[in-house]
């Protein structure tokens, strides 16, 4: 495939994960991607080499989202690495994990969390606009946890539910350039990082027991919707929370 033949991509959180996922799927349909990561550069140039093995571009963008300075930094290393192309897709993927249910919450913990999973993505797009080409393609990713009562993740599941009113407000600001602005709202996904929790705990028998498609998600599920937002195909699609979970608490099975 090669429908983003010519376009540029920065995928944040693009180390392990699904953010890998979204990285190699995009470069593998043409785009040139920045793969940003936070810490694990041994990971980020992993990410990259499989993406040139497979005969595609990329090169690392670091940048420690939620301090002082973060956009910046990633802003610089990006332009550098676009060498004075434009932008024509950016992924806000990167995320930081729960901190528990509201009784083990500290405003330490609940200042960092909003400011990787709310004001890093919104402040990434800000700073993205001048670099974006018309036409463009914003797509971020939440969490069905945003339409499923989760006790144990409270905190998290308001940062989700932020971006994706995010998401609609700035489609419908940003739509006379042609940019369309989603949101894709993964379910239970095994990724490199929670393979071996899914297993050891049971959780992955029971959350597939509560997925319509009787399994957990992998990261190319969720990369393959998000090549389909990139691309030319979803140009009428804005404003819009696509569920990607394979079915997720949609109620019992017979």
């Amino acid at each position: 495939m090669a429908k983003l033949t010519g376009k540029t991509a920065l995928v944040t959180g693009a180390s392990r994960g699904i953010g890998r996922a979204i990285a190699q799927r995009l470069a593998a349909d043409g785009a040139l991607i920045a793969a940003h990561y936070g810490s694990d550069e041994a990971a980020a140039k992993d990410t990259v080499a499989s993406i040139e093995q497979a005969g595609g571009r990329a090169f690392p963008v670091r940048a420690e989202l939620g301090v002082d300075g973060d956009v910046d930094t990633l802003f610089a290393a990006l332009e550098e690495g676009l060498s004075g192309q434009p932008l024509d897709i950016l992924v806000n993927n990167a995320a930081g994990p729960s901190d528990g249910p509201i009784e083990e919450a500290t405003p330490e913990g609940f200042d960092r969390l909003f400011a990787v999973n709310v004001k890093a993505p919104f402040f990434i797009i800000q700073r993205a606009l001048p670099l974006l080409r018309d036409g463009g393609r914003i797509i971020t990713i939440s969490s069905t946890c945003t339409r499923v009562a989760t006790p144990f993740q409270t905190s998290y599941a308001m940062t989700k539910g932020a971006v994706e009113v995010m998401g609609r407000t700035l489609a419908n600001a940003l739509g006379t350039r042609g940019i369309t602005v989603n949101t894709v709202t993964p379910g239970a996904t095994v990724t490199d990082l929670n393979a071996s929790l899914f297993k050891t705990s049971g959780a992955e028998v029971y959350l597939a027991a509560m997925t319509a498609l009787d399994r957990l998600g992998q990261p190319a599920d969720i990369a393959d919707v998000v090549a389909f937002l990139a691309s030319h195909d979803a140009r009428w699609i804005t404003g819009h929370v696509l569920d990607a979970s394979g079915g997720m608490y949609l109620g019992p099975r017979a």
